[in-house]
């Protein structure tokens, strides 16, 4: 299975102090995934498709994924031509 880098538009919540939170990725205009925990955040680089950045490791629907913040953007290791 090839993965690839694909940047997508967040929904992010920031609190008092400025600590963001994702709360909802867009993966296209018809697939939004709620977030509903996250389980982790810190420094990481992403092994299957490159680059370095915060990475959280999230519950959506029962399962564990990994979404970065990067420059100032938002990815997943998706797969190929999806």
């Amino acid at each position: 299975m090839e993965l690839e880098k694909k940047y997508v538009p967040v929904t992010v919540h920031f609190d008092a102090n400025g600590k963001m939170r994702p709360i909802e990725i867009e993966f296209d205009e018809i697939r939004r995934y709620h977030i509903d925990k996250i389980l982790d955040v810190r420094r990481a680089a992403c092994q299957s498709v490159g680059g370095v950045g915060e990475r959280y490791t999230c519950r959506i629907r029962g399962r564990e994924s990994y979404l970065w913040f990067e420059k100032g953007r938002w990815f997943v290791a998706a797969k190929d031509g999806k």
